[in-house]
């Protein structure tokens, strides 16, 4: 037969569930990560078992990128991700806002292994919301994936620490107050 199958997990997860299959895949992708992880995602309000993970990737040598809206919709969401982002930038993970519109892509591709779904990378995606997510395992879809990645790259700017010390203490404000309600939001 011509029919190819594709091998996909679909993961779901919500208010109703013991576990926390969505956050749980996203753990399991990012420490079987050999070469890279590329994530896009509107809200970046990770807690301490996603940073670690994405921190030691990075400092394991693992190509760690992150890629965020550069215009909020969400005024404390947006502030939160970047007090997130500039503790990971300080483990080398490479940190991107996409400057052509509002970023709503949720995927995640990590070496050969791609995810696709509604879940954004915060807290309300983990527990509090109903979402699912498509895991794929082929790496045509993930190369696939990972080349519109390098493509969206093409409109953003890197968010560095150079860049984050040069912001105004008003937005620094911001970013603290931000990211003490972050669990909230």
């Amino acid at each position: 037969s011509s029919e190819e199958w594709l091998p996909i997990q679909v993961v779901s997860g919500g208010p109703d569930t013991y576990w926390n299959p969505i956050k749980e895949s996203y753990l399991k992708l990012i420490t079987l990560a050999t070469e890279s992880v590329y994530i896009q995602t509107p809200y970046f309000i990770p807690d301490e078992s996603i940073l670690d993970a994405l921190r030691m990737a990075a400092l394991s040598g693992i190509d760690v990128r992150i890629m965020m809206p550069a215009k909020p919709d969400h005024w404390f969401v947006y502030w939160a991700g970047y007090s997130y982002a500039e503790q990971l930038i300080d483990a080398g993970v490479r940190v991107y806002t996409y400057d052509s519109g509002f970023i709503h892509a949720k995927t995640i591709v990590v070496d050969g292994t791609a995810s696709v779904g509604s879940a954004n990378w915060d807290v309300r995606s983990y527990r509090l919301n109903f979402e699912t997510n498509a895991i794929m395992y082929d790496t045509r879809i993930a190369r696939r994936l990972r080349d519109e990645y390098k493509k969206d790259l093409e409109v953003c700017s890197e968010l560095t620490a150079e860049r984050l010390a040069s912001l105004p203490k008003k937005i620094r404000l911001k970013m603290s107050v931000s990211r003490i309600f972050s669990p909230l939001l």
